[in-house]
């Protein structure tokens, strides 16, 4: 956490953001690795599901940040 000057709401909503997409790479990566070790099997329920999660969070923020950097003025598509 960083202490001072507070923060704008897109920084905050930019941070979700990033946040996200970081959550979306390490799932990936455990989705990777488990094929790389089991071969050709099935990932986990759980892998799965981690990574479905992490992508509708990004999703979100996404759509969320750029609601709030067009004024809200951008339909949901």
């Amino acid at each position: 956490m960083t202490y001072g000057k507070p923060r704008s709401d897109e920084a905050i909503a930019l941070e979700r953001v990033v946040d996200a997409a970081r959550e979306v790479h390490a799932a990936s990566i455990a989705l990777e690795v488990s094929f790389a070790e089991k071969g050709s099997e099935k990932p986990s329920t759980l892998q799965l599901a981690r990574f479905a999660a992490a992508m509708q969070e990004l999703r979100d923020a996404r759509e969320a940040f750029d609601k709030l950097v067009s004024g809200g003025e951008r339909s949901a598509s």
